[in-house]
């Protein structure tokens, strides 16, 4: 029971503010890096390529063509540097070399040059094992090559990337996939150092370990700065003031013809001023000055084949300063400067200044991207590029992982391609195909990319619920687009899409089928309907490739009828088109349907739903019929369905066998319950099925019975008919074996079925009412469960979101699963609501000019206390009266642009309530922020950081008086920028997530190190096809630490971990919660490697970072201080220690029970620190209560209540000899002869064995 109270407390912890209807939300977060160029990470990745090679399941031969490349070292002459020595492998490019040298510290500064060996140019583009000659010791010379224009470009965009390498910008802009790291400024560096080392007295007392007020327990403040703590290696070390393209660009006809490729202008920290020309040879200072071009050779002209060594003759400070910069670039780990694949966003930012940037004005106004204009044949065909890496072959491993990495790369580039263009777009960037339409019935092409925004145009989806509708289809045809390309059939091609949702409007961007522009639409489609099922076509090729999806999709082929009554056969819903392109491919489109409808949400006259689903109140009315049932679901519908069918085969089977009475009456009981609705009853309480296989004697044989039984090919009748009567009750499609498919145009407006196919029909509708019944009595019941046993413990609204999709449960059930909490509302179950209403209500097309005062309305309605917002409008000579006269002003869709100003908080408030109750049917009863805020515990701070990232906005990092009743909390100047939330399809490494499972696998039957070499095998593996970073290599890093950690390696542990909160920070965001995870795991091997006070810093740095996430009360929370408490017991600072503690004591109650082990434990800790405080007395009752639980729930025989009895003991003889001290001192005064009395300091071993069990790590022996 108390554990239930705990998790009525707790859920408003973890609903926090949902991720509103946004979706997957972890997908926005993976991140990979690009592998094949990214070799700033050699050294790393090429240990990992040469880490073990066995342990793979599949051919062992595959795997050591891949990944046993035995490396070899060649020499490396370059002009003005010394010999070195280069570890290589002969399945690297010429061209990975190049980009090694291009990152090394002595090197760095060349880009234009070849490699030679013996006087040959080696092709950039030959593998090293390809080449004749080159083996162990070869010497490679850097030849300097003569420039061409582009070479020029790349040297200079290069030069000033060496510049801008410190410099934190381009993360908080969000640009060239750059993201924040904060993890070097907590280790000082010092992680992989021996550390300070365990030593008593002197040593230990320089720890500081008194943590900011703000992070002790039961603080009330919340401050945002220390969020991002500033690096003092961002401090700007100036090497130029100025870099840019000169004005005299291109040179004229003569100059071209003595060599001059382009003009650059150059203001050095000296304050001298220089035009300098890019030849073919190199590059020179010439005469030219701001206003007259006298392109000639300056006198010394200093002519140098790099600008660097240019530079360094004409300024010392650039010298001094570029060398300075260019060692502390190296010394940064390698994961905090490789590009990310997927741009991650920083919804807080300090003031930076806006610096010229001569690269970062060029790429703004080219289509291209960055370096691909350097691509030859300019602008990309992302559709021919997506399909061709999906042709690729596939027969064996190493194809395998070409082919993915191939398919990933396109990918990550497509989804950057497609996000820049969709923000020109909105921006007004680009014009439009169709100019002459209004503006949301406008589409846009860019980069070959095809875009079009989230409008009912032409009321296509009028019946379907409008706007809302033409809202929600492009997630949903992304989740079909993601479910097709992971079924992977080959000849069966889909679009690449990705969804951008940008200042209130969504955009979806497409790649193009080739010929489809030339077309019109009714002639191009061979396959499915245009109008709604109205005239259908079908196709066999269609057909035949749909065929192989249907069984992994769980889609039933169907027939229907089309406008002129003939019967038409269909193997996906009516929606989906299939389209030939010029290339002979076959496309399918429009996937909005791949999933079967979601009944509760989708009221049907003449259709009742099963009692589990009425009872909570379904079928409910949504805004819009495209409510679909999510793929999760589907499968754990399937799989639930599975094991109904094989206990009812095992059943009946001991019917006939033992023919028994008492076995009769089992078997209808049964088969009534799940042919009369939904379920077996094992839906309502997860105890019943397995109480009802412990009655019924020998049920575990007869299944084994019945899986031998449903492998036969049924020859002999009595088994035919056994599976016959389990097919029929699980509602199976065949006869003859299990198999459950959904027809996803079941309760299609305007889709018309077959006479002969009524029954059929019928089916399927019973199985879809079915599907919904199971989501609400079993799945959201699982996640509760989960919720309470604290298997699931989201933090945020993208754990939430996680967690909630997980199960198939869509974000629209919110209002469901907290009823189902708590049928009287207790504490603060509701964050999420608000700022997912929030988020519904904040769509409004604003004009450009004043976007940062609506927005920083917007947050002080919201949030602020203030209760007089009054909006700022622009001052009027900006807003341009006629413009707006004359045509709405160019925001797609807009209304009444300035609509927004005069919204006021308790507006917001009503409209909050009513977005709650319609879209959630949840009942918010809260007129302002701070009811809000007092009825469910949340923190202003939370709220702020959920509506900021689900909606993009970037703000300034300060400190915020959300409660001034006097001024707003927001001004325009806090809203630095608004960013694109996007979503995309994240394709995978499935042979390096093949051999991740089998080594977690392993570890889980204790053989610890193959599984280890499995999960290093996995992670060389990942690396392959993702690059060097991604949110899957985060989670094999992790579990790579910890097993080196239980096997004892504590160093190697601590370096894997270091990477894995590296890569978290970068790819998932500095506060994510899987980052506060990884922090606490880094500090666990820090303080085994010695390293206290960093071991201190990270834990304080995580506790930081929980409170802003969602608060003190989260369980969590708890094993956060229990780890803090111990540290600080370790260092001696026993009141510190006794703070956090008792806080995780105090908390571990409310969510475990006052009966828990957990408690238990927690108890003891507290004790351990009363008891070198020599604090007996409190000591001892704290270890009371511990020995009371553990006799309770454990016997008085079990070891830890003998291990608890041995303590109690040994503390009441200290508090016995410490009375008795004291009577002698009272007694005898001064003359009193004392005992010295044993205080013992805590030794780190012990501490650390605390830690262990507290952080669930157990020592097993090793098999």
């Amino acid at each position: 029971m108390n554990d239930y109270v705990g998790f009525q407390q707790c859920i408003c912890c973890y609903i926090v503010i949902v991720s509103s209807a946004t979706g997957n939300s972890a997908d926005t977060a993976m991140v990979n890096g690009d592998g094949a160029h990214e070799h700033t990470e050699e050294a790393e990745s090429k240990q990992d390529r040469n880490g073990e090679a066995d342990g793979g399941e599949e051919s062992n031969e595959q795997e050591v063509i891949v990944i046993q490349d035995t490396g070899f070292t060649v020499k490396i002459q370059a002009p003005g540097t010394e010999l070195f020595d280069l570890q290589v492998s002969p399945q690297e490019m010429v061209q990975e070399i190049h980009q090694v040298l291009m990152d090394r510290e002595d090197t760095c500064h060349r880009t234009c040059f070849s490699l030679q060996l013996d006087g040959n140019v080696l092709d950039n583009f030959a593998e090293l094992k390809s080449i004749e000659g080159v083996q162990e010791g070869s010497l490679l010379k850097v030849v300097e090559e003569p420039y061409t224009v582009r070479e020029a470009r790349i040297h200079v965009r290069h030069i000033r990337d060496l510049l801008k390498s410190l410099d934190p910008s381009d993360a908080y802009n969000g640009v060239d996939c750059n993201s924040l790291s904060f993890l070097s400024i907590f280790t000082d560096g010092d992680l992989g150092d021996s550390g300070e080392r365990k030593k008593k007295g002197s040593e230990l007392e320089q720890i500081d370990c008194t943590p900011p007020e703000h992070i002790l327990p039961g603080s009330k403040e919340r401050p945002l700065v220390p969020l991002q703590p500033q690096n003092k290696d961002w401090k700007p070390m100036q090497c130029l003031k100025v870099l840019t393209m000169s004005g005299w660009n291109p040179p004229p006809g003569n100059r071209k013809m003595h060599g001059d490729l382009m003009y650059l202008y150059i203001v050095t920290v000296e304050e001298r001023h220089v035009s300098v020309t890019a030849s073919t040879r190199g590059f020179y200072l010439n005469q030219s000055t701001t206003y007259t071009f006298n392109p000639k050779p300056a006198n010394p002209s200093f002519l140098s084949h790099s600008l660097v060594e240019l530079l360094s003759q004409i300024s010392p400070a650039f010298k001094k300063n570029f060398t300075a910069l260019q060692k502390k670039r190296v010394q940064r780990h390698p994961f905090e400067r490789i590009a990310t694949p997927f741009q991650v966003y920083s919804w807080t930012a300090p003031q930076v200044d806006h610096a010229m940037d001569c690269v970062r004005a060029e790429d703004a106004y080219t289509s291209r991207l960055g370096y691909e204009e350097h691509i030859p044949g300019q602008t990309r065909d992302w559709n021919e590029e997506l399909q061709t890496t999906r042709e690729l072959s596939r027969k064996n491993l190493p194809e395998r992982l070409l082919r993915e990495r191939a398919i990933f790369k396109v990918h990550s580039d497509f989804a950057a391609a497609a996000t820049r263009g969709a923000m020109a777009v909105i921006d007004g960037n680009v014009m439009a195909i169709n100019p002459g339409e209004e503006t949301r019935m406008q589409m846009f092409i860019w980069n070959n990319i095809f875009f079009s925004l989230g409008f009912d145009v032409r009321d296509h989806y009028r019946e379907l619920g409008g706007d809302a509708a033409a809202h929600t289809a492009p997630t949903n045809d992304l989740n079909g687009v993601r479910a097709y390309g992971a079924v992977d059939v080959e000849g069966l091609y889909t679009l690449g899409t990705v969804v951008v949702d940008y200042r209130g409007y969504r955009v979806t961007a497409q790649s193009i089928i080739p010929g489809i522009l030339e077309r019109e639409q009714e002639q191009s489609v061979i396959y499915g309907s245009i109008d709604f099922g109205k005239t259908v076509v079908s196709h066999s090729k269609y057909l035949e490739l749909l065929d192989k999806t249907s069984r992994p999709l769980k889609v039933q082929c169907h027939s229907v009828l089309n406008d002129k009554n003939d019967i038409v056969e269909l193997c996906s819903s009516v929606e989906c088109k299939g389209i030939i392109g010029n290339d002979g491919r076959h496309y399918i489109l429009d996937l909005l349907r791949t999933f079967p409808p979601d009944l509760n949400f989708l009221p049907v006259d003449g259709e009742e739903l099963p009692p589990e689903s009425q009872r909570q109140g379904f079928p409910r009315q949504h805004r819009h019929r495209l409510a679909c049932l999510r793929q999760e679901l589907i499968e754990a519908f399937v799989e639930h369905r599975y094991l109904l069918f094989m206990k009812m085969a095992a059943l009946q089977l001991m019917q006939q066998k033992a023919n028994k009475d008492s076995n009769k009456t089992d078997t209808p009981s049964i088969t009534e319950t799940s042919e009369t609705s939904t379920e077996c009853k094992a839906d309502t309480s997860p105890l019943e099925g397995k109480e009802l296989e412990e009655s019924i004697p020998g049920l575990a044989q007869a299944k084994e019975l019945a899986e031998t039984l449903v492998a036969e090919d049924g020859s002999d009748p009595k088994s035919r008919e056994v599976v016959l009567n389990a097919c029929k009750a699980v509602g199976s499609i065949s006869n003859t074996s299990f198999d459950i498919r959904f027809n996803p145009d079941i309760f299609s407006p305007g889709v018309r079925f077959p006479d002969d196919s009524t029954d059929d029909v019928q089916k399927q509708k019973q199985l879809l009412k079915d599907a919904a019944a199971f989501l609400v009595s079993c799945q959201i019941p699982s996640l509760v469960k989960d919720c309470l046993d604290h298997s699931a413990l989201p933090m945020d609204g993208v754990t939430l979101t996680e967690a909630l999709h997980q199960r198939g449960i869509n974000i629209r059930y919110l209002g469901t699963v907290l009823e189902f909490v708590d049928k009287t509302p207790t504490k603060a179950q509701l964050q999420h609501f608000y700022v997912t209403s929030s988020r519904h209500t904040s769509r409004f097309g604003v004009e450009l000019s004043a976007l940062s005062a609506a927005v920083s309305h917007f947050l002080n309605c919201f949030l602020s206390s203030f209760p007089d917002a009054v909006a700022h409008l622009p001052p009027d000579e900006l807003v341009s009266r006629r413009k707006s006269r004359k045509r709405r002003n160019r925001v797609p869709g807009s209304g009444d642009n300035t609509a927004w100003a005069s919204l006021t908080p308790s507006e917001l408030w009503k409209n909050i309530a009513s977005e709650a109750q319609s879209y959630y049917h949840f009942t918010v009863q809260c007129e302002s922020v701070d009811q809000v805020v007092e009825k469910y515990g949340l923190q202003k701070i939370t709220l702020l950081r959920e509506i900021s990232i689900k909606t993009g906005i970037q703000i300034l990092i300060k400190e915020y008086n959300f409660d001034s009743r006097h001024k707003p909390a927001f001004t325009e100047e806090d809203i630095l920028n608004i960013f694109p939330v996007v979503k995309h399809v994240n394709p995978k490494a499935s042979d390096a997530f093949h051999f991740f499972q089998s080594g977690q696998a392993k570890v889980q039957q204790g053989f610890l190190k193959e599984g280890c070499e499995l999960i290093n095998e996995a992670l060389n593996l990942f690396n392959n096809v993702y690059g060097a970073m991604h949110v899957e290599i985060c989670a094999c890093l992790r579990l790579l630490a910890r097993l080196n950690y239980i096997m004892g390696d504590h160093p190697e542990a601590l370096s894997n971990q270091q990477k894995a909160v590296l890569m978290s920070e970068r790819v998932l965001g500095i506060e994510h919660p899987n980052t506060i995870q990884e922090y606490m795991h880094l500090a666990l091997y820090c303080f085994a490697n010695g390293q206290l006070s960093t071991a201190l810093k990270l834990l304080y740095r995580a506790r930081y970072l929980m409170l802003l996430v969602c608060g003190e009360d989260h369980p969590e929370m708890a094993l956060l201080d229990s780890n803090i408490g111990l540290v600080l017991h370790g260092v001696m600072e026993y009141d510190l220690s006794l703070r956090f503690l008792e806080n995780a004591l105090t908390i571990n109650t409310k969510y475990h029970g006052p009966r828990s082990l957990k408690v238990a434990l927690s108890h003891h800790l507290v004790a351990r620190a009363y008891e070198s405080k020599a604090e007996f007395r409190s000591a001892l009752q704290h270890e009371k209560e511990g020995y009371t639980i553990y006799k309770n729930q454990m016997g008085e025989a079990h070891e830890k209540t003998k291990e608890s009895s041995e303590y109690l003991k040994y503390l009441t003889q200290q508090a016995v000899a410490l009375q008795r001290t004291m009577n002698e001192i009272y007694k005898n005064g001064s003359n009193a002869s004392i005992m010295p009395l044993k205080f013992t300091a805590p030794s780190m071993a012990s501490v650390l064995e605390q830690l262990n069990i507290i952080n669930g790590i157990i020592f097993i022996p090793l098999r």
